[in-house]
């Protein structure tokens, strides 16, 4: 049976969704204007006189930061980074905050451990040890030196035990008496029912391994191991001309900061825009909807 909407009902929706409309707005605008302000001239740029359209046309903040062999090899540093980074992270997530997540009675020593990974978000030994250890364990100027420090993101694995939690108790109860192990529970039970915290922290970690660009500046001491932030940092913002070629130095000339500015937000942006539609799906995605009868 079909029901009419009353005006108020109508009046609500118009209302709600031209204020969502307008937050959308909010949000897409500033990329508009930083997108129109890196294909303009230096001049109209300077001045002021770019809104949501680019003025005198042209690409060479583009041919600047993407014309060069170095940023290719910073490129692919940064997505070779982010594919062993997120992978390491979310795999060590998992097996830190699964048994995290057991009561008491279950893993003894569970409060103890808890601590000690809580412990080192409040402590840190500081940069120069952190730096020694690596340089001691021989990391330097590698891909591992960029991993390995933060492999286990503790503010990562305090959201995923708390959803762990809420898990239903009788999926794992179930899947014992079918005789299934802990690590089996874990990946075939606890994993699949998690995927919209998994890809929310996925996310997070792309993200944060993408946008790094200290730990490149500390720990690469030649620039051909930059990942892409550290070799922007470097080239684009610090203006370090040391190995350009004269056509590179003429090219950079032409453009001014904002242009130079707006072309790397873009640039260092548009692989997460990518990624972010293929995650987004589990955002809005029922977790245990229908797992458990009554």
């Amino acid at each position: 049976m079909l029901h009419r909407m009353s005006w108020s009902r109508k009046a609500f929706l118009a209302a709600n969704y031209l204020l969502l409309g307008l937050l959308s707005a909010l949000c897409i605008v500033p990329f508009v204007h930083i997108l129109a302000i890196s294909f303009s001239s230096a001049s109209a740029a300077t001045g002021g006189l770019v809104k949501l359209w680019p003025v005198d046309f042209t690409t060479a903040a583009y041919e600047f930061v993407l014309g060069q062999e170095e940023f290719i090899r910073a490129f692919g540093i940064s997505v070779k980074r982010v594919l062993l980074g997120t992978a390491v992270n979310m795999i060590l997530t998992i097996l830190v905050a699964y048994p995290l997540s057991k009561e008491v009675r279950q893993f003894r020593w569970r409060t103890h451990y808890a601590w000690f990974f809580v412990l080192t978000m409040l402590f840190s030994g500081g940069l120069i040890p952190l730096y020694m250890t690596v340089r001691s364990l021989h990391l330097l100027d590698s891909i591992w030196a960029l991993i390995l420090p933060a492999a286990v993101p503790v503010y990562n694995v305090v959201l995923l035990l708390n959803f762990f939690r809420g898990l239903p108790k009788e999926l794992e109860e179930s899947a014992k008496i079918d005789g299934a192990g802990p690590f089996r529970i874990m990946w075939k039970i606890f994993v699949p029912l998690s995927m919209p915290a998994l890809a929310t922290l996925t996310l997070f970690c792309t993200v944060g391994h993408w946008n790094a660009w200290f730990d490149g500046l500390i720990y690469m001491n030649q620039p051909k191991n930059y990942p892409l932030q550290s070799f922007l940092q470097t080239v684009v913002i610090a203006r370090d001309s040391s190995f350009l070629t004269d056509e590179e130095i003429a090219l950079l000339m032409l453009i001014s900061d904002r242009t130079k500015n707006a072309a790397q937000i873009f640039v260092a942006t548009f692989p997460i825009l990518l990624v972010y539609p293929f995650l987004q799906k589990y955002f809005i995605k029922g977790i245990v909807l229908g797992s458990v009868k009554e």
